[in-house]
């Protein structure tokens, strides 16, 4: 299988190239402003604004008159009808290929932010058979083996405790920090101490922009 290039935008946003394609996965409104720009396909887990801008995909889908979208409904029903035919809707169980990826969906609800919140619908995206899941904002097991998870470090959901057994429950060979918009300097040492510790798999950070090969 031909090599892969991942880069870390900010926050929950992850550029995939391969084989002269670009997939965007969750450009946010946490995430750069030109986050999307260039992709030939998006895809978004949920209706959030830190992974959803509906003028970040605005921006990228008019500089590519070619690129297209994938995403559940909530966020199809807020983007669909500017770009008719480029805009499909997924859920938990489809696969198809998007800029020359295959994806599979997995997960249907957000993760418990609080019992009084209601639940929204959350889907991850798994990359080429396993080379690397992105799981939204929820703690989803996709029932396949990964190589590289890409990890919610910190949310208003989560505590460490529950990102620790996540890593040994998917049991990647390595996992990459996203969600970590909210995560200071400060407090990085300690979860990358922890996490590295005891997660069971090899625990890495990419600043935002930068990239390494998978």
């Amino acid at each position: 299988m031909g090599g892969m290039k991942l880069t870390k935008m900010s926050h929950a946003c992850v550029r995939l190239e391969k084989d002269g394609q670009t997939l965007v996965l969750d450009p946010g409104a946490f995430s750069e402003e030109d986050a999307a720009l260039g992709a030939d396909a998006i895809l978004v887990t949920h209706e959030h604004p830190d992974h959803f801008s509906e003028e970040r995909l605005r921006t990228a889908l008019d500089a590519n008159p070619a690129a297209e979208i994938w995403t559940l409904k909530s966020v199809a029903d807020k983007i669909g009808t500017a770009f008719p035919g480029r805009v499909h809707t997924v859920g938990h169980g489809d696969t198809f290929t998007a800029a020359g990826f295959d994806v599979q969906v997995h997960g249907e609800l957000h993760a418990v932010i609080h019992p009084d919140i209601p639940r929204i619908t959350n889907v991850g995206y798994l990359i080429d058979g396993g080379r690397v899941f992105h799981p939204g904002d929820a703690l989803t097991v996709p029932g396949n083996a990964v190589e590289t998870l890409m990890l919610p470090v910190m949310a208003p959901w989560s505590k460490i405790s529950e990102v620790i057994d996540y890593v040994r429950e998917v049991k990647p060979q390595r996992a990459y920090d996203i969600h970590d918009a909210l995560l200071t300097d400060l407090a990085r040492p300690i979860y990358d101490n922890q996490i590295g510790a005891l997660g069971g798999a090899e625990h890495l950070r990419l600043a935002p922009g930068e990239s390494t090969a998978l």
